[in-house]
This record gives C-alpha cells, sequence and structure tokens, in this order.
C-alpha cells in the first residue's frame, strides 16, 4: 500500500508571486459592519493605520501609500483614504491611549494596528500587554469603529525565543475572543522565509520590513479586509458562507454577491436605505 501523501495547501494567487501565502498562514476572518455600511452608502472609506510600520521612518514612509493602493485595487470605485499615526518603538498601551483622540479626531471606519513586536522588544509583561490591547479593542468596537489586527513579525532569531512566540498567540487570542480579522504576519513571513535562502529579502534594520516586506504587508492586509467583508451580517445567516470553505483563487466567482444581499436588508447597525444600491465587487488585487 503505498504511503498516504499530505496534502499541501494552494497559495493564494491573488497576491503577487513573491507575497503568495496559503490562507490559513495568512488571516483570520471576521466581520466588517462600518466598512460594509460605508460602502453601502458610497462614501469614502477612512482607515487608520498604527503601529511600526506606519511611523513614516525610512522604507516605512511608503507603508500608508502601499496599503491604500492595495484597497483601492481591491474595491474598485470606491475613495479610500489611510492616514498612519504610527510612532517609532510605541507599545500597545502608548498607543491605545493616543488612539482615543486619534479617533475623535479622523473618525476612521477601519483601525489597522500592527501591533506586539514594539512590545516583545521592549520585554513587556505578556499579561499586561494582552489587557491593553483587549481595552482598546474593545473601546474601538464600542464606538462603531472595525478594527484588524496584524501580529507580529517573524524573524529567525526568535523562532524559538518562548516570550516572543507567546506574544504571537497573546495578539491571536486577542483577536479570537473580541472576534476581529486577524493577519497573520508571523506565520507568513515565516512561511515565506521558507521558500527562499534567507529572511532579508522582508526584514531591514531593527526588525523593520523593507519595501518588499510593506507591499507584501500591504496586500496581507487588503485580502483579509476584503475576504471579512464577505462575512455574513447576522448569525441566522452564518451557514450561507462558511468561511472555512472559501477558495482564496475562486473568490472572483463569489465576489459580494452575498455580501449586497446581506447589506440591503434591513440592519439596525447600518444607517443607509436598505436597497439603495450594490456593495461594490470585490477585485483581485
Amino acid at each position: 500500500m503505498p504511503p498516504a501523501t499530505a496534502t499541501v495547501e494552494a497559495l493564494d494567487l491573488s497576491l503577487s508571486p513573491e507575497c503568495r501565502v496559503p490562507g490559513s498562514k495568512l488571516y483570520t476572518l471576521a466581520r466588517l459592519k462600518a466598512v460594509k455600511a460605508a460602502l453601502k452608502e458610497k462614501r469614502p472609506i477612512h482607515v487608520l493605520s498604527i503601529g511600526s510600520s506606519s511611523a513614516g521612518l525610512g522604507a516605512s514612509a511608503s507603508y500608508p501609500v502601499k496599503l491604500e493602493n492595495a484597497l483601492e485595487q481591491a474595491l474598485p470605485d470606491v475613495q479610500i483614504e489611510v492616514e498612519a499615526r504610527g510612532l517609532p518603538g510605541e507599545v500597545a498601551s502608548g498607543a491605545g491611549e493616543r488612539l482615543r483622540s486619534m479617533v475623535a479626531e479622523m473618525e476612521p471606519d477601519l483601525v489597522v494596528w500592527q501591533v506586539g513586536t514594539n512590545d516583545a522588544l521592549a520585554r513587556v509583561d505578556i499579561e499586561a500587554f494582552g489587557e491593553a490591547l483587549d481595552e482598546s479593542v474593545q473601546w474601538v468596537k464600542s464606538h462603531g469603529i472595525d478594527i484588524v489586527l496584524i501580529d507580529p513579525v517573524f524573524t529567525e532569531s526568535l523562532a524559538d525565543d518562548v516570550y516572543y512566540t507567546q506574544m504571537v498567540r497573546t495578539v491571536q487570542d486577542v483577536a479570537r475572543r473580541e472576534a476581529v480579522p486577524l493577519v497573520h504576519r508571523y506565520a507568513a513571513m515565516r512561511f515565506l522565509s521558507t521558500q527562499r535562502t534567507t529572511e532579508a529579502h522582508m526584514l531591514g534594520r531593527h526588525f523593520r520590513l523593507n519595501d518588499l516586506g510593506l507591499r507584501c504587508m500591504a496586500e496581507h492586509a487588503t485580502r483579509a479586509i476584503t475576504l471579512s467583508l464577505l462575512q455574513p451580517d447576522a448569525a441566522k445567516d452564518a451557514g450561507k458562507i462558511d468561511p472555512s470553505k472559501i477558495d482564496p483563487n475562486k473568490t472572483d466567482a463569489v465576489k459580494t454577491d452575498r455580501a449586497t444581499s446581506e447589506t440591503t436588508k434591513s440592519d439596525p447597525t447600518q444607517t443607509g436605505t436598505p436597497g439603495s444600491g450594490p456593495t461594490p465587487a470585490l477585485k483581485q488585487p
């Protein structure tokens, strides 16, 4: 009897060749009600980007533009406005405190938060980190704003560091507990590092992503956002789309037919007029 052959998960072909990873190593999906409402109302989507790569230093200065371009390509005919407000070396507790004033000023529909790397490098107490992150995510959600988390970067030098990997798991735990989308940056970068002889193609100095790493992260975040928009709006409709069965390479066939049918129904979380128009189709990056 021939030995069993391990099933190899297909890469997400919607991504650039150098950024392609399997979906299971790329994202955890969750509903994005505020962004979907903005799409239905046909108004610009305001995105607040915080975290180390949003600090505007060196190559990082290009990240907001990369994210904005990737989102506009995935959401044709939709105006996307990305504003980056990260600070170099800022940990989660500090960002959480600033987040309140930034939200009041910007009134974003979506917050994209790269979190955990600076805290890990500063050896912040993991329990305190988790509590600060959880509190901030809850605060953002309580104000009717969507949030997507991006967990820490991967580097071979810390692959076996128990503290660092626990920090990654803490971000994942908060995302799961709060039911918000998560970009598995650590797992994605780890996978990509196995496809080449070195991880240096993604990382620059001081654990900062280089230009390619920033572009891949923008694509990965966009993929998590666009697929999360396909999530059903209500628990009673949960059986209509099973995220575990989404083929990342066949979402053009799905587009937003399901999402559109959901957003045109009466939903107390949305202020648009039911039936006022379809949600724009999601386009492959």
